[in-house]
């Protein structure tokens, strides 16, 4: 039986990834502080160098070919044709160095009103390694890993505004036979709503300009749930979440142009409830255990109505749970760009705060994108001091842009 785990490397990257299945569950620990967590967070994480560069913005920043992740509405005002792009993105290099999030995307605008994509993400854990007590006996590797693959269809209803409905499926093979003998993968699907309006380009006294606006309701799905059994115990609620953002280009002439862009984030998740449950200021294990078998047994589609008010501490605590970002990108002749972005998030309840830079450089049909990211928080950040990288290509005729 596999009771021992190597005492270098491997043993701290175990910990962190016993701390990581923790963490899809509701903890006792976060029951005062009442911190929302989901299972596959790993489908907020992002995906490409260019959104990271801004603050993790991307759901009313121009079109790309990253935009399946952020709003593929986005899709129906691509100048390109065809879009292609690979990213990777290292997760916690400070500590270890095979974790990691892949992702590749492609869309097509099949017409003037309409365009469909799909993408494939990857986030691996590593490699883990087990040994017996006798440290003569061969190790047995295991790679824990969770993917997402989707597909969107984007239409335009209008000449400036899109929709766009994406489908999704996700897998999660992160329980450890040598740990639990019911281990098996699970999996869930979810669907994703989003709009896009773009304006005309507009003239100013100094400059032209054009306004962005976009929204997206994201992972919306049945819970996912690691149990044989189908029981409410191994349940976790999918990230599902709601992006609002508006942005704003002033093209000052055919060579400069800055973009600003605004964007806040809501988790369409329950909060967990006090578990002082008889209101007397003693927290019994039966008060707890209880509390959590009411917060599993809400529904996910309950959940995501009742995110919006479910808060213990009303509206000032409701305020909390939505996040807000800020960024910036300049472009230069349309072929050098810089970027940066500030991101916000409460100190009870998760408190993310980080200050992002990135760069940009295209050359005909390729483009190439950087982002780094400084923590401007007390809690370290798992992407801390990380450096992203994202290529993406571009085919076929461009589009007018009006």
């Amino acid at each position: 039986m596999f009771n021992s785990i190597n005492t270098n490397l491997r043993m701290k990257k175990t910990a962190l990834f016993i701390i990581c299945i923790l963490g899809f569950n509701i903890a006792n620990a976060q029951e005062e502080s009442r911190v929302i967590t989901t299972g596959v967070p790993f489908l907020l994480i992002a995906g490409d160098a260019r959104s990271a560069g801004m603050g993790d913005i991307g759901v009313a920043s121009s079109p790309d070919a990253y935009s399946q992740q952020w709003n593929p509405a986005k899709y129906a005002f691509s100048l390109d044709k065809q879009g292609f792009s690979v990213s990777y993105t290292p997760y916690l290099p400070e500590l270890v160095n095979d974790i990691s999030l892949s992702q590749l995307t492609y869309f097509n605008r099949i017409s003037e009103r309409s365009a469909f994509a799909g993408s494939l993400r990857y986030f691996s854990l590593g490699v883990i390694e087990f040994r017996n007590d006798n440290p003569d006996d061969p190790a047995v590797e295991v790679n824990p890993s969770e993917f997402a693959v989707d597909l969107s269809y984007s239409l335009k209803l209008s000449e400036r505004f899109s929709m766009s409905v994406a489908g999704r499926y996700i897998r999660s093979n992160l329980r450890l036979a040598q740990l639990s003998n019911d281990a098996s993968a699970a999996s869930s699907f979810a669907v994703d709503i989003s709009g896009y309006y773009q304006s005309e380009e507009v003239a100013y006294e100094d400059f032209n300009g054009r306004w962005r606006g976009g929204f997206n309701f994201q992972n919306l799905g049945p819970k996912i749930n690691y149990d044989l059994d189908d029981s409410d115990e191994g349940s976790n609620f999918l990230p599902s979440n709601l992006k609002l953002g508006g942005g704003f280009d002033f093209i000052f002439d055919e060579y400069n142009k800055v973009s600003l862009n605004a964007e806040i984030n809501k988790l369409l998740v329950p909060t967990p409830q006090n578990p002082d449950l008889n209101g007397d200021g003693d927290i019994t294990d039966e008060e707890r255990a209880q509390n959590n078998r009411d917060y599993r047994s809400i529904g996910w589609t309950e959940g995501i109505f009742k995110s919006f008010g479910d808060a213990p501490d009303g509206i000032k605590e409701e305020l909390k749970e939505v996040t807000w970002a800020l960024g910036a990108e300049y472009w230069y002749q349309d072929s050098f760009a810089v970027r940066a972005g500030y991101f916000n998030e409460s100190k009870e309840k998760g408190a993310r705060k980080f200050i992002s830079l990135g760069a940009g450089f295209k050359y005909n049909i390729v483009k190439l994108d950087v982002s780094y990211l400084f923590s401007a928080s007390k809690v370290r950040n798992p992407l801390e001091n990380t450096l992203r990288f994202s290529l993406s290509f571009a085919f076929g005729d461009q589009y007018d842009e009006y």
